[in-house]
């Protein structure tokens, strides 16, 4: 008789509980207070609760929490952005693309031609300068990550970048707001000057809605049409590579280029379009997107490390703060004349 031995199949067992029940708490604090104070916003106040909780309680830094910081910064944010999705049609999506059009191209010149003379006046050159130069004009670590995978940059080059980014992610989603008001911009100015001016979609959205609801949609929208802006560079950076090297050209897999959160959002737009969305479900569909996009952000503010902000210097840092004031400003410059 033949004996056949049966192995147990491996389930994947998913080990971010500990950190994910630390967002979640956090976040149950950070969206009442928002809702409370709707001028910050439950983004911001997670964001902020989140560096706080980090670096006055050291266990959360650990190890340990580490898997489910990571689960909430990328899964949840993603996850949020389709829901948010739910609450806009492709009419919208089409409409303030196209006219969003002359900003983004604009800014998107001024952060890549930024990025070439600041980056040569402060000598901060190669792969650090362009992957600063790309996170700047697009999406910030998507758009750094998709950049990573084409030229295969140092990683030391990628800690600089994202860490000089995610310095200027902070400080846009604190100061837009009051910036916003106090310059009198209204709702639809606002979402266009934070959906080009801010790097990554998590800053984008905080800012827009912790400025109002109808901000938020119009920053989310411009901020994923901007998005798009990422396949012609990053290809382009490609073909500059293959020629300056003499090896085998990279290949880039079209997921890097075409996030699946953004099919999803066009796929929720369109359900929203076609009516399959009853208008009862948009007020919980938009407070679900909210805490999501919050325990995205606590949990990026309990992954900051001190430390890595420092060891990147102060010339990186410094070319990202002058790319930073030149988009803010030139997104606003182009707003008036357009």
């Amino acid at each position: 008789m033949v004996q056949v031995e049966v192995r147990p199949i491996a389930v994947p067992r998913f080990t971010g509980l500990p950190g994910l029940v630390v967002v979640l708490a956090l976040t149950g604090v950070a969206v009442p207070l928002g809702r409370l104070v709707p001028v910050v916003g439950g983004p911001v106040f997670g964001i902020v609760l989140g560096v706080l909780a980090g670096l006055l309680v050291p266990p959360l830094r650990s190890e340990l929490c580490r898997p489910g910081y990571t689960f909430a910064s990328k899964t949840l944010l993603q996850l949020s952005i389709v829901v948010l999705g739910t609450g806009l049609s492709l009419q919208q999506v089409v409409h303030v693309g196209g006219s969003s059009l002359p900003v983004m191209l604009g800014t998107l010149a001024i952060a890549l031609g930024g990025a070439w003379l600041f980056g040569r006046l402060l000598g901060v050159r190669g792969d650090t300068q362009t992957l600063i130069g790309v996170g700047t004009a697009i999406c910030g670590a998507s758009a750094i990550a998709a950049t990573t995978a084409a030229i295969n940059p140092k990683r030391s080059s990628v800690a600089y970048a994202l860490a000089t980014i995610f310095t200027f992610n902070i400080v846009a989603v604190l100061t837009f707001p009051p910036l916003g008001h106090l310059l009198g911009l209204g709702p639809e100015a606002f979402g266009l000057w934070a959906g080009t001016a801010i790097n990554d979609t998590s800053s984008v959205v905080a800012a827009g809605y912790a400025y109002s609801q109808q901000a938020g949609d119009q920053a989310l929208v411009v901020k994923l049409t901007r998005s798009l802006m990422l396949v012609p560079i990053v290809m382009a950076l490609v073909v500059l590579r293959s020629r300056r090297d003499a090896q085998a050209t990279a290949r880039l897999p079209w997921r890097k280029l075409v996030p699946l959160f953004l099919i999803g959002f066009l796929a929720a737009a369109g359900l929203r379009t076609a009516g399959l969305v009853p208008v009862g479900w948009l007020p919980t569909l938009s407070l679900l997107g909210t805490c999501l996009i919050t325990a995205a952000l606590v949990a990026i503010g309990l992954s900051l490390r001190p430390r890595e902000l420092r060891d990147t210097g102060p010339r990186p840092l410094l070319l990202g703060a002058v790319l930073w004031v030149l988009v803010a400003a030139g997104s606003l410059a182009i707003q008036s004349f357009s």
